[in-house]
């Protein structure tokens, strides 16, 4: 499992003209099954997006992400090696 942690660079103003675009970035995630779950940040410097699959495919769809592409945030990726999870959450398991 990915935990990807978004940081924004810009203002949230520049983050706001980039969202829609974003968004569609996330929905199209969560349908190809990479994202399991998502949010903002609290208070709002980023987000936080919860990701299944091989590193180098999230790598380069981060890297497609319009929020990359305009520099309005930065990304950590860091795997986690999940061992134990509630019943229902086996998929985090890998």
């Amino acid at each position: 499992m990915f935990i990807l942690s978004l940081t924004y660079v810009k203002p949230n103003e520049e983050a706001d003209r980039h969202m829609e675009p974003h968004m569609a970035w996330v929905k199209e995630g969560y349908a190809k099954g990479w994202f399991l779950a998502s949010g903002r940040k609290v208070p709002r410097t980023g987000g936080v997006i919860f990701a299944v699959g091989q590193r180098p495919e999230i790598e380069a769809y981060v890297a497609a992400d319009p929020f990359t592409i305009h520099g309005v945030c930065e990304y950590e990726i860091t795997e986690v090696a999940i061992t134990t999870a509630n019943d229902g959450l086996e998929i985090l398991k890998g």
